[in-house]
């Protein structure tokens, strides 16, 4: 692996543990390279996300970036030092890796995505479990542009994107706004970029509140199920539902109901 040796290079990301209870942030810190996903950024990220996987302390993960971009992919300058094969073989099966373990979190993530995000910078939006955009945002797999399909993209892209969208984009390059990246279900939601941070913040908050248990539970399942064959699907579901009403917080928060009270969670 390559390693920076410019003592002045910025941290390439930044943990903020104190966001708010429950919540840990990790911000893209290399502005100037519009937040590339360097060696560097993908070394960061993995033992961040290896960090946050084993916090039961935690309930969600922000994503966010510092700068005007929040991401644009791959560090090319970097990636055409070393036209090898087994390099490039070796960076992307890192890439996939980090992408892959941020899918099987426990904690719920979400993306917080103030401006430009593409190829491998929307294919981290499209791993993330929720995203929201400042309405100025855009979003495209834009390396079909250079000659090179956005092919390791694709996977998310096309599990939340409808096929034939996913593909337009993949094979024209062609930007999406924020609020067609809504319409298209790449994001959640697209507001003025003034708003981001308490929208985000809301969102965030509003999850963390919830017993963890559940979310952990719940976000395994969810993700378990969405291949299976239908009765399979709901027997896989009602398993998880019996489990989950035998959690001490599912038990306080039903009994608060039925006493018309607010639940005292652990």
């Amino acid at each position: 692996m390559t390693v920076s040796t410019d003592a002045t290079a910025p941290e390439p990301l930044l943990i903020q543990r104190d966001h708010s209870p429950g919540v840990i942030e990790l911000t893209l810190n290399n502005p100037k390279q519009y937040n590339a996903l360097s060696e560097e950024m993908l070394s960061a990220m993995q033992d961040a996300l290896q960090t946050v996987n084993e916090r039961t302390d935690i309930k969600v993960l922000l994503i966010s970036a510092n700068g005007r971009a929040f991401c644009a992919g791959h560090d090319l300058k970097q990636m055409q030092s070393r036209p090898e094969q087994h390099y490039y073989e070796d960076l992307f099966a890192r890439c996939s890796r980090m992408m892959v373990t941020l899918a099987q979190l426990p904690q719920i993530s979400v993306a917080k995505v103030q401006g430009m995000a593409t190829a491998a910078g929307c294919q981290l939006v499209a791993n993330a479990d929720l995203a929201i955009a400042a309405d100025s945002a855009r979003f495209a797999v834009s390396g079909i542009n250079l000659g090179l399909f956005c092919s390791t993209p694709s996977v998310p892209l096309s599990r939340n994107v409808s096929r034939k969208r996913a593909f337009e984009m993949l094979t024209t390059g062609e930007f999406i706004d924020a609020n067609t990246a809504v319409a298209y279900g790449l994001i959640n939601r697209a507001v003025p970029s003034d708003e981001l941070d308490a929208a985000v913040d809301q969102l965030v908050d509003n999850i963390a509140h919830k017993p963890a248990d559940a979310l952990r539970a719940g976000k395994a399942l969810f993700y378990r199920q969405l291949n299976m064959p239908l009765a399979e699907a709901y027997a896989a579901a009602g398993q998880t539902m019996a489990g989950n009403m035998l959690f001490p917080d599912t038990v306080e928060g039903i009994n608060a109901f039925i006493e018309k009270r607010k639940p005292d969670w652990q």
